[in-house]
């Protein structure tokens, strides 16, 4: 849950419009207090906009999906929690340095995954459609270009375009 909290604050949404509670069924005074809670929790922020976020939800979306996010998801307790093959334990704030890159990494390619399905794009150009600086598009798009999601298309003029090979 953590994870999608982190995605929702990259995008620009606040984290408070999803949440996650644990009850017992024999709990009904709890589960009417967290409803309660939930319910002013998303008055208090008003009607959301999905038309506005639809870039950013469908780059979550993407991120949410890809293996190294669901790896290291799920791997995360037990990267903390217990000693690996050198028997040693893993310091638990690499482990969240290391899963808090990875859902920044994540998120901005598919971003540009998003923006790429309408066809050849330069790296100004996906800066400007994402909102994200001109190096961390060029950044973002060498890791795609090495993971073989998009790839050189043309040139206009001596500028670059780009596209995606993803699906």
């Amino acid at each position: 849950m953590e994870v999608v909290a982190k995605l929702l604050e990259l995008a620009g949404i606040k984290r408070d419009r999803v949440q996650l509670r644990r009850v017992s069924a024999a709990e009904g005074a709890l589960f009417a207090q967290y409803v309660n809670d939930v319910s002013e929790t998303t008055a208090n922020l008003g009607p959301f906009d999905k038309d506005k976020y639809q870039l950013q939800l469908a780059a979550i979306e993407r991120a949410c999906n890809t293996r190294r996010l669901r790896w290291l998801i799920g791997m995360e307790h037990h990267l903390q929690n217990h000693d690996n093959v050198y028997e040693t334990r893993t310091n638990p704030d690499l482990v969240i340095e290391t899963l808090d890159e990875a859902i920044e990494s994540e998120y901005h390619k598919g971003l540009l995954l998003e923006v790429l399905k309408d066809g050849p794009l330069s790296v100004r150009e996906m800066a400007e459609k994402t909102g994200m600086p001109v190096y961390t598009v060029s950044k973002r798009l060498n890791e795609l270009e090495s993971d073989g999601m998009a790839e050189f298309d043309s040139h206009e003029g001596t500028t670059p375009k780009f596209i995606s090979l993803a699906a």
